[in-house]
């Protein structure tokens, strides 16, 4: 049986992205992007709930990343969700779900159309462990 692990987003960037080198000389980007979810309550009041998602990239993708991409940015993030578990000293465990960005594509706010910057770029770059 097929399986669906397929994650699209579109919204601003909350922070400026953490760019590392792995020991095997492999860049990583991490990232935060928000979201909004907007809905009625059942009186009609206008209400909204904001999610954030723990985003990461590999190789390339990373490097643009680590070029272009700053906090408040909008993108539009094609990826896949990973979980890691991260053991503490304490021998308690975190459990960390992450968008595994494959797609990325800088998007412009109508308030910037006069810039022209859009960068895309896909990459099959699986990495799992950093």
């Amino acid at each position: 049986m097929r399986t669906v692990n397929k994650v699209t987003l579109i919204w601003n960037v909350t922070r400026d992205p953490v760019v590392k080198t792995t020991e095997a000389w492999k860049k990583i980007a991490m990232f935060t992007i928000a979201t909004n979810r907007y809905f009625k309550s059942g009186d009609w009041e206008s209400k909204s709930e904001s999610e954030f998602h723990n985003c990461v990239a590999w190789g390339n993708l990373a490097d643009r990343i680590e070029s272009f991409l700053v906090k408040w940015k909008l993108i539009y993030i094609e990826g896949r969700l990973k979980t890691r578990v991260i053991e503490k000293e304490d021998e308690t465990r975190i459990y960390k779900t992450e968008v595994v960005a494959s797609d990325l594509i800088f998007l412009n706010k109508r308030s910037d159309f006069n810039e022209t910057e859009t960068v895309s770029e896909t990459t099959d770059h699986d990495e799992d462990k950093f």
